[in-house]
């Protein structure tokens, strides 16, 4: 976010970031805390993490059916000018289905669209901003405002 700030003057010259997870229940938060924790501390230890490593074989994740239930919901909440402004960027199964579309439009962004010259090590913003977006949207991942005031 900061280097595609930095690199585009639309973000303006007082744009700051800052992101936060939020859950609706302290005990949720504590308890993802604590096994992410546990989980990391077992990785650790070369027996524990070989058993890790064999709970799901190369090659096989969430069935079809798991996947078609799963969902993504990402909010933004962008304040300047007096104005604050939430935005959400939602869709499907983001491990699998969504990352597909997300690396596949882009590649195809790359090779067909239009875009802004650029050289060097650039982010995705500077690089395919409104292009890549509009074909994430004709993909069907939902981009919309979600308040404004």
């Amino acid at each position: 976010m900061r280097r595609s700030a930095r690199a585009l003057e639309r973000y303006g010259p007082d744009f700051r970031y800052r992101h936060y997870a939020a859950v609706r229940r302290l005990p949720v938060a504590v308890g993802g805390t604590a096994a992410v924790g546990a989980l990391f501390a077992a990785a650790q230890v070369p027996p524990a993490r070989r058993w890790l490593s064999d709970r799901l074989e190369p090659g096989k994740g969430p069935s079809a059916e798991k996947r078609a239930r799963s969902w993504f919901s990402v909010r933004f909440v962008g304040e300047g000018g007096g104005r604050r402004v939430c935005t959400e960027v939602s869709g499907g199964d983001p491990g699998y289905d969504e990352t597909a579309k997300m690396f596949a439009e882009s590649a195809l962004a790359l090779a067909l669209d239009d875009l802004p010259e650029t050289a060097g090590q650039v982010t995705t913003a500077v690089a395919m901003g409104d292009a890549l977006t509009g074909r994430l949207r004709a993909a069907g991942i939902r981009f919309r405002v979600a308040a404004s005031r």
